[in-house]
C-alpha cells in the first residue's frame, strides 16, 4: 500500500500564495513516508520532468495534476496525457475522458464555498471516479459526512486528501492505495477503489489558524502576500532548492 497525497499546491501555484517550492514539499512528504504525490496547481497542470529524478530518489512517484474550475467549480483531473488544463465545460471534461484515461476526483464537494460542486456532482455523476474526504474537519464540525454519504450511494471510491497549501498541513489525513508505485498503476487502483483512508479530526485551534492565515492570503492575493513576507515568489522551483541538480 503507498502512503498517497493527492491534492497539493505548490509555489508554482498562478492563483494561491504558496510559501514552498515543490522540492520543499518533496523533502517534507519524504520525511513522513509518502510514497506518491499529485501536485495539483490551480488551472495549470506543473510540468513535472524537472522533479522526477528528484522525487524517485526519494522514493516518491509524482503524479500529474490540475485542480481545474469548470463551469464555477473546482474538479481534481489527474494523470491525463494531455488538454486537462484547458477544460473549462462538462462536455469537455466528458470529451476528455474518451480521449485519454485520467482520474476525476471531485474535492471537496460538499463543503460551504461557491467552487465546490454541490449538486453538479450528482448532475454529472458519471464523470467522477472518486470523492475526496478533505482533512478541514474537527470533531463538531465536519462538511465531508455528504460526501462520504454520496459516494455510498452511487458506488464511488472516497480518497483522504488535504488539499495542501501549507507544509505542516502534511500527516494526518491520506490515502493508502495498492498499487505498484507508478502513477498508471495508482490511478488505476484509485478507479477500482484499492484504497484505504488514514484520517483524524484536526483540533478546532488548528482549524481557526488555517482559516485565518487563508483569508489574509486571499484578502492580499499573491503579490500581496509575498510582499508580506519579505520576498517575491521564486523566479523558479529550481531557484528555490539548491541541490536541485542533484
Amino acid at each position: 500500500m503507498l502512503k498517497t497525497e493527492l491534492h497539493i499546491h505548490t509555489g508554482d501555484d498562478p492563483t494561491d500564495y504558496i510559501p514552498y517550492s515543490t522540492y520543499d514539499l518533496i523533502d517534507r512528504a519524504a520525511g513522513l513516508g509518502y510514497q506518491a504525490l499529485a501536485i495539483t496547481l490551480h488551472e495549470r497542470q506543473l510540468d513535472l520532468a524537472r522533479y522526477e529524478a528528484y522525487a524517485k530518489a526519494r522514493g516518491i512517484v509524482l503524479i500529474p495534476g490540475v485542480e481545474r474550475t469548470i463551469e464555477g467549480k473546482h474538479v481534481l483531473l489527474l494523470n491525463f496525457s494531455e488538454g486537462a488544463d484547458r477544460i473549462s465545460t462538462f462536455s469537455e471534461l466528458a470529451d476528455l475522458r474518451t480521449r485519454s484515461r485520467g482520474v476525476v476526483i471531485a474535492p471537496h464537494p460538499f463543503f460551504p464555498a461557491s467552487v465546490c460542486l454541490g449538486t453538479q456532482l450528482t448532475r454529472h455523476a458519471e464523470l467522477f471516479d472518486a470523492v475526496e474526504l478533505n482533512y478541514f474537519y474537527t470533531k463538531l464540525v465536519d462538511f465531508n459526512r455528504p460526501a462520504v454519504r454520496w459516494a455510498r450511494a452511487h458506488g464511488k471510491p472516497v480518497v483522504a486528501n488535504t488539499d495542501v497549501h501549507r507544509l505542516e498541513q502534511l500527516g494526518p489525513t491520506y490515502t493508502l492505495v495498492d498499487a505498484d508505485p507508478s502513477a498508471d498503476s495508482i490511478c488505476r487502483a484509485i478507479r477500482a477503489g484499492r484504497v484505504a483512508l488514514q484520517t483524524e479530526p484536526i483540533a478546532s485551534m488548528t482549524a481557526a489558524r488555517h482559516v485565518v492565515r487563508l483569508a489574509e492570503a486571499f484578502l492580499r492575493g499573491p503579490a500581496g502576500e509575498a510582499a508580506a513576507h519579505g520576498a517575491g515568489r521564486p523566479a523558479s522551483a529550481a531557484d528555490a532548492h539548491p541541490s536541485s541538480a542533484a
